[in-house]
């Protein structure tokens, strides 16, 4: 599998919404798709360019796509993994945010921030949300860390916020489910509270109370 690739920059091209770079590495040319953000940056034809692989295979053929650091690249992976999200939208995606801004959207459910990718709407917004905010979340180890000390997020997965202790958030989503309400709103309620300066050991009826304020304002 090919990982990472150093070489001089060929030439530009782009087919349709798709774009990138033939990369000529000791006498072989590497065609590598790009996020539009970093094809855009691109150096000079001749400068050399280092890029970070990931190697899609599939029936029909081999894809590179390639990245200016590993940690944008860890990211590309952990978006194809989510159901209905392809190499294209996780390139959309990345070419749409910068990768700390699109941790932050994902963590924090920002549907509004995420669906300004091209192709991306409301259902795979949500999607991002839940199948990745815990991943984001965690402060140590792999892709985890991205949303963690690599791009400055606290240990809730939420800039500047907090959350309740275990047992009172299991109370408050029990409680909040049975009144209809979704698991990605209660943690949307929860976070945006945590943010608004409730203490993480407050017991459950002020995280309930402030968090039914939040979903009605919502609403409203």
């Amino acid at each position: 599998m090919i990982g990472w690739l150093q070489g001089a920059v060929a030439e530009r091209w782009q087919q349709g919404h798709r774009c990138g770079l033939l990369l000529c590495c000791q006498g072989v040319g590497y065609e590598v798709q790009l996020t539009r953000r970093h094809w855009e940056r691109l150096p000079v034809e001749g400068a050399v360019l280092t890029l970070h692989i990931h190697q899609s295979i599939r029936e029909d053929g081999w894809t590179l796509f390639g990245f200016g650091g590993r940690q944008e690249r860890d990211l590309f992976r952990l978006l194809v993994a989510v159901s209905g999200v392809g190499p294209q939208l996780a390139l959309a995606l990345l070419g749409a945010h910068p990768p700390e801004e699109l941790v932050r959207a994902i963590v924090q459910a920002d549907l509004r921030k995420l669906c300004q990718a091209p192709g991306v709407g409301k259902r795979t917004a949500e999607r991002l949300a839940v199948e990745l905010r815990g991943k984001l979340a965690e402060s140590d180890g792999g892709a985890a860390a991205l949303a963690g000390g690599a791009f400055g997020l606290d240990d809730a997965g939420v800039d500047g916020g907090t959350t309740p202790l275990a047992a009172t958030r299991d109370e408050v989503q029990i409680t909040l489910e049975a009144l209809g309400y979704a698991p990605l709103e209660i943690n949307r309620a929860l976070h945006a509270v945590g943010r608004g300066g409730l203490e993480p050991a407050e017991g459950p009826d002020a995280w309930l109370r402030e968090s039914l304020r939040w979903l009605a304002q919502q609403a409203a």
